[in-house]
């Protein structure tokens, strides 16, 4: 599946849930949002047909999201379904890691692909500052012992917004004596986020250089994604980067996304895309539902223009509510 713009279009990500057991500064207000209705969330019927309809126009990878996804009962069944779809080659998941460790056998059992925990601070006191509620030793528990499962594939994704309180290089750390990759992603001004000012990966990148030494480009693969890796002497895992605002990666972008309550999203600043529940719950057949994801995709633009004022069609909506 091609966009207007030549762009092979792969990867989906699904968010399953906007309810979250964290209060992240950047992504939900201190009370939280307005959740969706119960009603209005996609059936796990739902997101199979779709993931079958998905699969069949060409989609081969499948990121499971939420707010956070293990806090929706069965969620671990839904991703062994979505990975016994023909043409789904990958299934992954991010998660804030809280309730990682009560899964982790059965996501490994149903042959996960990978895990990305976000991860913002290692520190104690800074992490419950920044997720307002959390307990950042469930966390590192969790990750512990994710490790001891020597064929997951483990990341760890950190948005830094408040530079040196963040204490970034501890995160760093983590690739050096562990076989995971940590990667920085830049804040997206969207929701809460724009209340921050996002942390330029050059800047990021000077400071692991002025304690680990120079960075080497990686020119393996490592993802599904935008993110561009390096390698540090001396270290088990790769340090990643995500900066879709200093170093745009439009052109190249291969995702959509699919909110929980159906909505196709075709980039992530735009509301433009194709309302799939209200498709489905009208009787819509696959091919119309195919008809529709198509034309939706034919919409996608070029590239995003977060630093410019007075978008039309901005997105509105907070990140939770979209999918992280």
């Amino acid at each position: 599946m091609q966009d207007s713009h030549g762009r092979t279009i792969d990867y989906i990500r699904i968010s399953i849930t906007d309810r979250c057991n964290l209060r992240c500064l950047y992504c939900m207000p201190e009370k939280g949002i307005e959740l969706c209705r119960h009603d209005d969330v996609l059936r796990y019927e739902e997101f199979v047909r779709l993931c079958r309809i998905f699969a069949k126009l060409g989609m081969k990878k499948v990121k499971i999201t939420g707010g956070e996804a293990l806090v929706r009962k069965d969620a671990i069944n839904l991703m062994k379904t979505i990975k016994n779809i023909d043409g789904i080659e990958q299934v992954t998941l991010t998660t804030n890691g809280i309730l990682l460790g009560d899964y982790l056998d059965e996501l490994v059992q149903i042959g996960i692909d990978g895990i990305n925990i976000s991860l913002d601070s290692l520190d104690t006191e800074e992490f419950k500052r920044i997720t307002r509620v959390g307990d950042v030793e469930k966390v590192k528990a969790s990750l512990y012992k994710a490790l001891q499962y020597s064929n997951l594939k483990l990341k760890i994704n950190c948005v830094p917004f408040d530079g040196e309180n963040q204490k970034l290089l501890d995160l760093v750390g983590l690739a050096k004596d562990n076989p995971l990759h940590v990667r920085f992603i830049e804040i997206m001004p969207i929701g809460e986020g724009k209340n921050f000012k996002f942390m330029q990966e050059d800047t990021i990148k000077a400071l692991i250089e002025e304690k680990y030494g120079a960075l080497t480009p990686c020119t393996e693969k490592l993802g599904n994604g935008p993110s561009h890796y390096f390698s540090l002497q001396g270290f088990q895992g790769k340090i990643g980067f995500i900066s879709a605002i200093s170093h745009k990666f439009c052109h190249e972008c291969n995702r959509i996304r699919l909110t929980c309550t159906g909505y196709l999203k075709i980039c992530l600043q735009y509301e433009i895309g194709v309302d799939l529940r209200k498709l489905i719950r009208q009787g819509a057949s696959d091919s119309m539902l195919e008809a529709a994801i198509m034309q939706a995709v034919m919409k996608k633009p070029l590239e995003h223009s977060f630093l410019q004022k007075d978008i039309a069609f901005e997105e509105q909506a907070k990140m939770a509510s979209i999918g992280g």
